[in-house]
C-alpha cells in the first residue's frame, strides 16, 4: 500500500456499498477541507494534486485526496469520463467529512483538475455546504450549461496561457454561470502545468480563493 504524503494519513471512506482510499491531511486549527477531484486516469497518488494539497495544508486548509473510482471501475474506460457519477463520489466524500468526527467542522470545498473540474461542479450544485470550488485545467464545460447555470458556489477556473482549446471552454463555461466566478490564466502553463512555476502560481491563485469565500462564510 502507498505510503501516505507527509503530513497526511490513510482513510478509508466506506458507506453506501463502497470503499474508497484517501489521504487526509488536518492540519491544526483548519476551518475548511479541500476535496479534490482528479482528472482522467489519476487518482490520490496524483503528484500535481498532492504538491498543491501539501501547499494548501501550509496554508491551514485540511484536505483530502481520493480514489474516486474502485480498482474495478477503474478497468471500464467509460467510468473515468462518467461526469454524473464522479460528482457522486465527491458528494459521498462531502457526507463522509461530514460525518466523521475529525472533520465534520470543517467547510467543504472542492479542487478538480481536468475531468475533475467538470466534475467538482457537478457535485457543487445544490449543496450549499460547498464553499468554493477551484478548476486547475479544468473541463467545467462537462458538467452541462444546466449545472453551470445552478451553480451557487463562488468558483476560479486557472487554465494556462499554451492550453488554447480549453482556454475558450472555460471562457465558454464562465458565461453561462451566474455565480461569483473568475478566468484566471497562467502566463507561459500548458495543460499540466509541468512549466517550472506554474503550479506554484496555481496554489497560489487557489489557496488565496479558498481562504478569501471560507472567511466570507464564516462571519
Amino acid at each position: 500500500m502507498p505510503r501516505p504524503p507527509l503530513g497526511c494519513r490513510e482513510a478509508i471512506l466506506a458507506g453506501r456499498g463502497l470503499m474508497l482510499r484517501a489521504f487526509l491531511g488536518l492540519p491544526a486549527r483548519a476551518e475548511g477541507i479541500v476535496i479534490f477531484a482528479h482528472g482522467s486516469g489519476s487518482g490520490r497518488m496524483s503528484p500535481r494534486n498532492n504538491h498543491v494539497a501539501d501547499r494548501l495544508r501550509q496554508a491551514g486548509l485540511a484536505t483530502l485526496l481520493l480514489d474516486l473510482l474502485t480498482p474495478a471501475e477503474e478497468q471500464d474506460r467509460r467510468n473515468v469520463f462518467d461526469i454524473e457519477l464522479l460528482a457522486a463520489r465527491l458528494r459521498f466524500a462531502v457526507d463522509w467529512a461530514a460525518a466523521d468526527g475529525e472533520t465534520a467542522h470543517l467547510r467543504p470545498a472542492y479542487f478538480g483538475a481536468s475531468t475533475g473540474g467538470g466534475a467538482a461542479i457537478r457535485a457543487a450544485v445544490g449543496d450549499a455546504r460547498i464553499f468554493a470550488v477551484v478548476s486547475r485545467g479544468g473541463r467545467p464545460d462537462l458538467a452541462g450549461r444546466d449545472a453551470l447555470a445552478r451553480l451557487a458556489a463562488p468558483t476560479l477556473l486557472i487554465v494556462g496561457s499554451r492550453d488554447g482549446p480549453v482556454i475558450e471552454l472555460n471562457r465558454a463555461a464562465a458565461a453561462e454561470m451566474s455565480c461569483p466566478h473568475e478566468l484566471a490564466i497562467v502566463p507561459g502553463a500548458g495543460h499540466l502545468f509541468e512549466e517550472a512555476g506554474t503550479l506554484d502560481q496555481v496554489v497560489d491563485l487557489a489557496g488565496s480563493w479558498f481562504l478569501a469565500h471560507l472567511r466570507d462564510n464564516t462571519r
